[in-house]
């Protein structure tokens, strides 16, 4: 079932964590499993009030069962679908949005987390340089094999930040690497690194 799309969420000054061991990018498609009560319970809440919750890399502990301590740098995750066909699980899809810092963190008693963030500003599009465009090449056909839903439409291949954040979320890399990605503001950058990255590894001429 399709729900409210991600730009028409506001920014609040709070929002529910949901540490991962992965990083979410801002456009990115994640698809969730859900059964533990806490986020059972997030995600009925997020979708009932129109509202996100943040994605961050897991710093130290585990997914599921005791409360995990997270990097302090994030993404937005709002809901656009869901899907509750098996008693007990509820499947969702989420897109990516802007990214946040921690300022300071909470626990519930439901063990969830609850955070107030600070949103870090997001370039505007720009021209992925001529020195860099062998790269995108090489994402269309990535994205032209993944399908139609693993990534997220409008597809901005003239944009440099686009490029460099749907690049970076399929690199095989460490996933700290893949924090350092999305934690870098400059995007030409980061698509240098990624481009030099592709090179080394004999991706692209």
């Amino acid at each position: 079932m399709t729900v409210a799309s991600a730009e028409r969420v506001q920014l609040p000054a709070e929002i529910p964590l949901f540490p991962l061991n992965l990083v979410l990018f801002p456009d990115g498609v994640l698809q969730l499993k859900l059964f533990e009560a806490r986020y059972l319970d997030m995600a009925a809440r997020c979708m009932r009030t129109d509202s996100p919750f943040g994605v961050c890399l897991i710093r130290e502990g585990r997914e599921v069962g005791e409360v995990a301590q997270p990097h302090d740098l994030g993404s937005m995750a709002t809901i656009v679908d869901w899907d509750m066909s098996q008693p007990g699980l509820l499947f969702i899809t989420t897109r990516g949005g802007p990214r946040f810092r921690i300022i300071e963190r909470k626990i519930q008693s439901d063990r969830l987390q609850t955070a107030r963030v600070s949103w870090l500003d997001e370039p505007p599009p720009q021209p992925v340089p001529e020195h860099l465009a062998g790269a995108v090449p090489l994402l269309r056909a990535i994205v032209a094999d993944a399908g139609p839903e693993a990534f997220a439409q409008p597809h901005r291949f003239d944009d440099a930040t686009w490029v460099g954040y749907r690049l970076a979320e399929i690199l095989p890399i460490p996933t700290e690497a893949r924090l350092r990605l999305l934690e870098l503001d400059d995007t030409i950058s980061r698509l240098e690194i990624i481009h030099a990255f592709l090179k080394q590894h004999r991706l692209i001429d």
